[in-house]
């Protein structure tokens, strides 16, 4: 199989440009002509998880975070990120990351929190914005539905569990052609005066080239006239973290030994139990306290995420109870979930699950 398969195929999971501005998601080592026997997946890249990769003849690691965030400078293995990288060219291993971006998507690292503790409902709890843009182009009447269904099917009119949205409006459109032309109607040097369709619909940005290419192939004119507006509109889809409900409220006792089961973790860090019982739930893989004050604003009870630090307990202010249950434990079964959809995608495929747990931090208990 190529590795552009596998790629394109995550990518389309997890678009690239919803990573965050500085991580480093995407192919990091190889080519997308490679041809690939075997994937490893794991959470981090380290060298002992390159080292597993060739005793198991795997020529691709997946990982959720990226082994190198910045620019390398020297390659002469000084560094645990230098030597992974050499170890892993030497071998001719792909290295590829899917990080932020898969944090981002409600399929991704909190939708499988949220699928382990069994909370119903969820919903992006922080939506990103500046991810769409609006199209808006004119047809004659007539040709008008064959443009706007060639958009719905490139991807344009999706808005949350709506497709094919769009706005028409019929109006007068002119244009004179001269003599190099070939119009469509009308007659060249003539001002010619057409009744049109306004269409106006939106599109992810990642869709742009699809979408330009399906209006300018469908589009009876010679020389399209459209316009592409960028928003600030929120995917309500696509952001950070999630809040939802439990089947049934807890005590907050129990809620956190259900959490200490279901995530497999030896300690929950936690903020003072408060008087009412644990409903909603917001929750971030990784480290989510940025997320604070919009899990607060979403009324939720009790928020699930990691690497708070001390001060940053204290702005719980008793409206929920923070839970850091660790930056490894909370995306521990990334690994599991992107083994999942790899294998439903590619039932024949051979790809594994690393038996290292690359967590960084022991406990002494």
């Amino acid at each position: 199989m190529k590795l552009s398969e596998i790629t394109n195929f995550l990518e389309n999971i997890a678009p690239l440009n919803y990573q965050e501005d500085y991580d480093n998601s995407g192919l990091l080592v190889g080519h997308a002509n490679d041809e690939i026997r075997a994937a490893l997946v794991a959470l981090d890249c380290t060298e002992q998880i390159v080292d597993e990769a060739i005793a198991k003849n795997c020529n691709l690691i997946i990982t959720h975070h990226p082994i190198v965030f910045k620019g390398l400078k020297k390659f002469n293995g000084k560094t645990y990120v230098e030597r992974v990288v050499l170890k892993a060219i030497k071998n001719s291993i792909a290295l590829y990351a899917i990080h932020t971006n898969l944090d981002h998507v409600a399929h991704g690292v909190s939708g499988e929190i949220c699928k382990r503790l069994g909370i119903q409902n969820a919903k992006i709890l922080s939506p990103k914005n500046n991810l769409v843009k609006k199209l808006v182009t004119f047809c004659p009447i007539v040709q008008a539905d064959q443009v706007r269904n060639a958009l719905f099917a490139a991807g344009a009119g999706n808005i949350g569990n709506y497709s094919e949205c769009s706005f028409n409006a019929e109006g007068n459109g002119t244009f004179k052609g001269n003599e190099e032309t070939n119009p469509f109607v009308g007659e060249k040097g003539v001002q010619h005066h057409e009744s049109e369709v306004r269409i106006e619909t939106i599109f992810k940005i990642q869709d742009e080239r699809k979408i330009l290419l399906a209006l300018l192939e469908n589009h009876p004119y010679e020389e399209v006239a459209y316009d592409i507006y960028p928003l600030a509109n929120k995917l309500e889809n696509v952001g950070a973290g999630m809040v939802g409900w439990l089947p049934q409220e807890m005590d907050s006792t129990d809620f956190l030994q259900l959490v200490k089961e279901k995530m497999h973790t030896k300690v929950i860090r936690h903020t003072e139990f408060l008087s009412k019982k644990i409903k909603k739930v917001a929750v971030c893989g990784g480290s989510g306290s940025f997320l604070l004050k919009d899990a607060i604003a979403a009324g939720a009870d009790a928020f699930i995420t990691a690497d708070f630090k001390y001060h940053e307990f204290f702005d719980a202010e008793q409206k929920l109870i923070i839970c850091d249950i660790g930056h490894y434990e909370s995306e521990q079964f990334t690994s599991n979930l992107l083994i999942d959809n790899i294998q439903e995608k590619f039932p024949n495929f051979a790809i594994r699950l690393t038996e290292h747990n690359t967590n960084p931090i022991n406990y002494f208990i």
